[in-house]
């Protein structure tokens, strides 16, 4: 399938240039994780969803032990 350059792209570079972390939210089924795939293959990124309700806790409770847990560290 033919990958559709999004125009969030060059906001997210240009924020990501400037944060450790940035959240990306949106309807459903717009392309937010295939846009976030895409950059990460190009960089060295991380990707992190939050669809997992540990994940979301551990995030909440405690930010900085996620953040380790990730493999990124503040």
């Amino acid at each position: 399938m033919k990958y559709i350059t999004r125009e969030l792209e060059r906001k997210f570079l240009s924020m990501s240039s400037v944060f450790k972390a940035v959240m990306v939210t949106g309807a459903r089924q717009v392309g937010k994780s295939t846009m976030l795939k895409k950059l990460a293959e190009k960089d060295n990124r991380t990707i992190v969803s939050m669809d997992s309700s540990r994940d979301r806790e551990l995030a909440r409770n405690d930010p900085r032990l996620f953040f380790r847990f990730i493999g990124l560290q503040f």
